[in-house]
């Protein structure tokens, strides 16, 4: 029985869930992303504790690595190696754009590309086909009117995330489409099962979150 607990804080909406063999068993959420710290581990007992599970009999975790909130990500992966390394279980880190456009592809034509709100008009961004190979790797992108006006010639995409609303506006294709479709945790349960049946592990010593761009703070040194 392969049972693995999922941890995405990457973004303002935090989930654990709990998916065995392939199903998608339960899931919280918390919608502050303040308060996505506080919330996590009482989360995660709560979840396992109302489905009849142990941490014990968990075969593996989970967890969005990014992009998304700086904070956020530290907080999800520093939880995830934490039991990981205490119950000498496999970590799983998934990119949060692959789960994104892994949710949506079946709208897809040919191309998918998950947008992520990074404040004034960029984003998180990457273009993935229907089999999730990247065409465009993971960036941080400032939005234009011509914006993928190469790739949208003579392919379609199908655009998904929270930062789509910055870049509808600014559009104007035939080949660009937009989905509000948002089947996130169902997404990272399927890819997780996936990712242990194909040993797609990641070191615990070594994984770090994918940030894309710098921290800046905004306190000014006297």
């Amino acid at each position: 029985m392969r049972s693995i607990l999922c941890i995405d804080t990457a973004m303002s909406n935090a989930t654990v869930c709990l998916t065995v063999d392939g199903k998608l068993i339960d899931a919280d959420h918390n919608n502050e992303i303040q308060d996505h710290a506080a919330w996590l581990h009482s989360a995660i007992s709560g979840l396992l504790r109302k489905n009849g599970y142990s941490l014990k009999e968990l075969s593996a975790v989970a967890v969005s690595i990014g992009p998304g909130s700086y904070t956020g990500l530290r907080v999800g992966l520093s939880a995830a190696k934490g039991l990981c390394y205490a119950l000498k279980i496999p970590l799983i880190a998934l990119n949060t754009l692959e789960i994104l456009a892994f949710g949506v592809r079946d709208l897809a034509q040919t191309f998918i590309c998950p947008m992520i709100d990074a404040r004034r008009m960029e984003v998180y961004t990457a273009v993935y086909d229907k089999n999730l190979i990247e065409n465009i790797s993971p960036l941080a992108m400032i939005l234009h009117s011509n914006s993928f006006e190469s790739l949208l010639t003579n392919n379609h995409i199908l655009f998904c995330g929270n930062g789509i609303n910055k870049f509808r506006p600014l559009l104007n294709n035939v080949n660009a489409t937009f989905t509000e479709k948002s089947d996130s945790t169902l997404a990272m349960s399927t890819l997780a099962d996936m990712y242990l049946q194909q040993e797609k592990i990641s070191d615990i010593a070594y994984c770090e979150p994918l940030y894309l761009k710098d921290f800046h703070s905004s306190t000014t040194r006297q």
